[in-house]
């Protein structure tokens, strides 16, 4: 036996990014079929109502200790999982105690499937860990070696949230944008104006993260590319009036490339399409949810963006977005105010539309189904 002692977890997936600066090759893609095995799927009559509501439902908190109330929720099996932001980070230790603390939790629920612990690990200036990826998408789209540099990217990231216990990552940002400094340029969160090279970044970034064994989400479908750099959903509402035709072959074309390389997860955004459904965004716009399922054939999990959105002003509590989301065909809502009682009273308000009849109980436990795939793959 060495007398080395093994690497834990995040030194052995710290030695791995250090091996990949060193040059390894690209990362193999993953298998796009979304199958639902007999193991992910729900015992409906065997959960509560709150836990059948719960699958559908991604929590968060605020500070760096998890609230009692929360950790309930995951030992009561009332949550399909947490989001992480800056201000739940002191440093990796603190929050890989964290994860360790909220796994040990889910192991006395009585869904027995992992929680989906999430965060935004963009790149460049949107990082909720410090380390990889370092560069933005920009930086990369600029390379010399784009495709390169993406599965580089990829790779790191996943290995820095893998590190920790964290096993999906909300990225990679897919809008193509259009001008310079415009809303996902000004941050540098967009790969590039051509489609076709977002196309080929975000699928070698999602193949190469979810090779590390993290899920991607594919954002913000299906596209704020056209986004000015004052139409910021999380503020106000915002209104995009792209063709239908410039929608289908610039803004959701990188999604076919990221369909194809398996992304496990599509965040749709919180604009409103005049072209596909001059109403409603699309997160909450079963037309939306359509185009990604029925013209792309996406099969994966859908999830919305922020609940608590600006752009959803409209629209009333997060009880009755919560619902409008559900109904429109969201898999996961994103409950990301930093308050426990968000998410709680959006399992209520799921709960009471699954018992009134206002939701349907088949649909909602097939989205139920497609999250439990996922996270029993992970």
């Amino acid at each position: 036996m060495s007398a080395t002692p093994p690497l834990s977890r995040r030194g052995a997936l710290i030695a791995g990014t250090a091996a990949l600066a060193g040059g390894l090759g690209l990362a193999a893609s993953s298998d796009a079929a979304a199958r639902i095995p007999e193991g992910a799927r729900l015992h409906v009559a065997a959960l509560t109502p709150e836990q059948r509501a719960g699958q559908c439902v991604i929590h968060s908190y605020p500070g760096h200790t998890p609230p009692a109330s929360l950790m309930s929720a995951i030992k009561e099996g009332r949550t399909a999982g947490v989001i992480f932001f800056g201000e739940n980070i002191e440093n990796l230790s603190q929050i890989e105690s964290v994860i360790q603390s909220m796994n040990a939790a889910q192991a006395s629920s009585p869904v027995k499937k992992p929680l989906l612990l999430m965060t935004d690990q963009e790149g460049g200036l949107i990082r909720r860990l410090p380390g990889e990826p370092v560069m933005s998408a920009k930086d990369v789209g600029a390379s010399a070696d784009p495709h390169q540099w993406a599965d580089f990217t990829g790779s790191g990231a996943g290995m820095n949230l893998a590190g920790i216990g964290m096993n999906v990552n909300l990225a990679p940002v897919l809008d193509v944008y259009r001008k310079d400094g415009d809303f996902t340029d000004q941050y540098e969160r967009s790969y590039s104006k051509s489609a076709a090279a977002v196309a080929s970044c975000g699928s070698a970034f999602i193949a190469a993260q979810q090779s590390v064994g993290v899920a991607a989400t594919a954002k913000h479908f299906p596209g704020l590319g056209p986004a000015t750099a004052s139409q910021n959903t999380d503020l106000r509402s915002v209104t995009l009036t792209t063709s239908a035709a410039t929608l289908r072959s610039v803004d959701e074309a990188p999604y076919r490339d990221a369909i194809a390389a398996g992304s496990k997860l599509v965040m749709l955004s919180w604009a409103v399409y005049t072209a596909l459904d001059s109403n409603r965004p699309a997160g909450l716009s079963a037309a939306v949810v359509g185009e990604l399922r029925n013209r792309l054939g996406y099969t994966g999990v859908t999830i919305t963006d922020a609940l608590e959105a600006g752009a959803l002003q409209a629209f009333g509590s997060t009880s009755q977005r919560a619902v409008l989301a559900a109904s429109a065909g969201m898999d996961l809502l994103l409950c990301s105010s930093r308050s426990v009682s968000q998410g709680d009273e959006a399992v209520t308000a799921l709960s009471e539309a699954l018992a009134s009849g206002r939701l349907d109980g088949t649909a909602f436990d097939a989205a139920a189904a497609r999250v439990n795939t996922l996270r029993t793959g992970l």
